[in-house]
C-alpha cells in the first residue's frame, strides 16, 4: 500500500513542497485554514480537505508547514482526536527547540510519533526540490520518512526530537548575520568610491563566497526587497536562537546585535525580504545608498 500523506499549511513554502511530493508519485491530502489555497492544488493532483480532521484521518504521515510554534500546537491539539494510531507527525515549520520537544512528548504519550524537520533553501529550493532538511527524531522514524523527505530535498538526521530545530536555528544564525555583513560590505564599497557590483564580482570565488553573497548580494544591488524570506520571520528566528542559547547556558553577542537590527527593521517593513537589512543600514548612514535603482517593496 502507498503511504498516505496529509500536508497542513499551504503557504509560500507549502505549495511548492506539496507539488514536489505529488511529482514524486505520493498521494497527498492538503489542508489550509484558507481553503482556497488548498483547493488550488487540486489541479496538481492533491485532494483538498475542508476540515482538519478529514485531512489527517487515516494518514500515515502528517506534515505541517505552519507560521510558528504556537500555531503548530493549536493545529496539533485540534487534529489529535482524528490521528490514526502510530501516525507519524513531521513538523517542517520553524519553531523553538522546546516547542518541538513538547510536541514530541504530547504525541508519544498518545501513541503517535513525531519528527521535527525544518528546512532551509527558501521558496526557490522548495520549488526545485533542493531544500536542506534537518531532522530530529528516532533513527527508525527517520528511515521511514526518508523517501518522502527526499522528494523535497536533502534530509539529514541530526539527533533526537528537537535537534532539527537546533540545526535550523544554527542555519538561521549564519544567514541573519551574513546578510547584514554583505549589506555592510556593499555600502562600504559604495561609500569608499568602489563599484559595489564589481567588488562583489571580484571577491566571488574567494573565501567570502557564499550563497548569501550570491543571492542576497544580487537582491541588494537590484534593490529588490520583495519578500522571499520576510524580516518578521527572520526576527522570529533570531529570538528563537537567543532562547535556545539561554536554555543552553551560553551567550551569543553577535547574534544579539543582529537581532536588534532586525527588530528595528521590523518596526517599519516587517514583510520585506530579510535582505532589506541594507535599508536599515542605510538609515544609519544618511546620504549613503547602494546603487541608483528604485526600491522594490511589496
Amino acid at each position: 500500500m502507498s503511504t498516505r500523506i496529509a500536508f497542513l499549511g499551504i503557504g509560500l513554502m507549502g505549495d511548492p513542497m506539496v507539488r514536489r511530493l505529488l511529482a514524486a508519485g505520493h498521494a497527498v491530502t492538503v489542508w489550509n485554514r484558507t481553503y482556497a489555497k488548498a483547493a488550488a492544488l487540486a489541479d496538481a493532483g492533491a485532494r483538498a480537505a475542508a476540515e482538519l480532521a478529514e485531512a489527517v484521518r487515516d494518514a500515515d504521515i502528517v506534515i505541517s508547514m505552519l507560521e510558528a510554534g504556537p500555531i503548530v500546537g493549536v493545529v496539533m491539539q485540534d487534529a489529535l482526536p482524528a490521528l490514526a494510531p502510530r501516525a507519524l507527525w513531521v513538523d517542517m515549520s520553524s519553531t523553538r527547540q522546546s516547542e518541538a520537544q513538547e510536541f514530541h512528548a504530547l504525541l508519544t504519550a498518545q501513541g503517535r510519533r513525531f519528527v521535527d524537520a525544518p528546512v532551509s533553501g527558501g521558496v526557490g529550493g522548495a520549488a526545485a526540490g533542493t531544500l536542506a532538511i534537518m531532522a530530529g527524531g528516532s533513527a527508525e522514524d527517520f528511515a521511514e520518512l526518508q523517501p518522502v523527505l527526499a522528494a523535497m530535498g536533502r534530509p539529514t538526521l541530526v539527533g533526537p526530537a528537537g535537534s532539527g530545530q537546533v540545526a535550523k536555528l544554527c542555519n538561521q544564525l549564519i544567514v541573519g548575520a551574513t546578510i547584514n555583513i554583505v549589506a555592510e560590505a556593499l555600502l562600504l564599497a559604495q561609500a569608499a568610491g568602489a563599484d559595489p557590483a564589481a567588488m562583489r564580482a571580484a571577491i566571488r570565488g574567494g573565501f567570502a563566497e557564499s550563497k548569501i553573497l550570491d543571492v542576497h548580494g544580487q537582491r541588494m544591488l537590484e534593490r529588490n526587497f520583495v519578500a522571499g524570506g520576510q524580516v518578521k520571520t527572520q526576527l522570529k528566528d533570531q529570538r528563537n536562537i537567543l532562547a535556545a542559547a539561554e536554555a543552553a547556558g551560553i551567550s551569543l553577542p553577535v547574534t544579539q546585535l543582529v537581532t536588534e537590527r532586525y527588530q528595528a527593521l521590523a518596526e517599519t517593513i516587517p514583510q520585506a525580504d530579510h535582505s532589506a537589512a541594507l535599508l536599515g543600514l542605510e538609515a544609519l548612514n544618511p546620504g549613503q545608498r547602494v546603487g541608483t535603482a528604485p526600491d522594490r517593496l511589496a
